[in-house]
C-alpha cells in the first residue's frame, strides 16, 4: 500500500497534517507573494499583479485588488475577467474553481479547509479540505462567506453577509445565514432594434 504524503492527503480530501513542513512552506511562499502584491504601490500594481498571479493554476486577465490572501495558490482556478475587490481571502487547500465574468466584492471570503467534529482528531491538529466552485457569471456580495464542498451554479448572486454552506443552483440569489434562495434570476435579455 502506498504511503500518501500530507499534501496528497490534502489534494483527495482526506485527513492531513497542515503543520507539515511542505505545506508550511508552500503556504510561507504564498504569504510572500501575498505580502508583496499587498504593499506594492499603486503605480506598481500591474506588476505586482503578475507576480501574484504567478501563484495560480491559472488565471488569464484577472484583476485583484489589495488586500488579498490565500493560503497556496496553486489550487486557484479564474476564468476570463475574474474580479475580486479589496480584503478577499481564498483558503485553498482543496481546489477553488471560479467560471468566467465573476466577480467577488470587498470582504469575501471562500474556506475550502475544515476541522473534524471529533475533538481527539481536531486536537491532534487534523483537517480536511473540500473543493469550491463557482460558475460563470456569478456575483457575490461584500462579506459573504462561502463554505467548504459548495458548488455555486452560473448566474447566481450571493446577497452580502450570506454564509453559503449548500449548493446554489443557477440563475438564483440567496441570502441569510446559512442562506438560502430568495428569488429566481430571470437572464433572458431583451434588445430594442428599433429606431426612433
Amino acid at each position: 500500500m502506498e504511503k500518501l504524503s500530507e499534501k496528497e492527503k490534502m489534494l483527495r480530501g482526506e485527513l492531513y497534517f497542515p503543520s507539515n513542513k511542505v505545506l508550511q512552506q508552500d503556504r510561507a511562499t504564498a504569504k510572500a507573494a501575498c505580502q508583496q502584491f499587498n504593499q506594492a504601490p499603486e503605480a506598481q500594481r500591474k506588476s505586482a499583479m503578475k507576480a501574484l498571479q504567478s501563484l495560480f493554476a491559472e488565471s488569464p486577465n484577472a484583476w485583484i485588488e489589495p488586500t488579498f490572501y490565500c493560503d497556496y495558490g496553486y489550487n486557484i482556478r479564474m476564468g476570463r475577467n475574474f474580479y475580486a475587490n479589496h480584503n478577499v481571502v481564498i483558503l485553498d487547500a482543496a481546489p477553488v474553481t471560479f467560471g468566467d465574468d465573476v466577480m467577488l466584492a470587498p470582504g469575501v471570503l471562500l474556506s475550502t479547509a475544515s476541522h473534524p467534529l471529533d475533538a481527539k482528531r481536531r486536537n491532534k491538529g487534523l483537517e480536511t479540505a473540500r473543493p469550491i466552485t463557482i460558475g460563470n457569471s456569478v456575483w457575490i456580495g461584500m462579506g459573504a462567506k462561502i463554505l467548504d464542498g459548495v458548488t455555486i451554479g452560473d448566474n447566481a448572486v450571493i446577497a452580502a453577509g450570506a454564509v453559503v454552506n449548500k449548493d446554489v443552483a443557477a440563475n438564483t440569489v440567496v441570502a441569510g445565514v446559512p442562506a438560502v434562495v430568495i428569488r429566481q434570476i430571470d437572464n433572458t435579455l431583451t434588445v430594442s432594434t428599433s429606431v426612433e
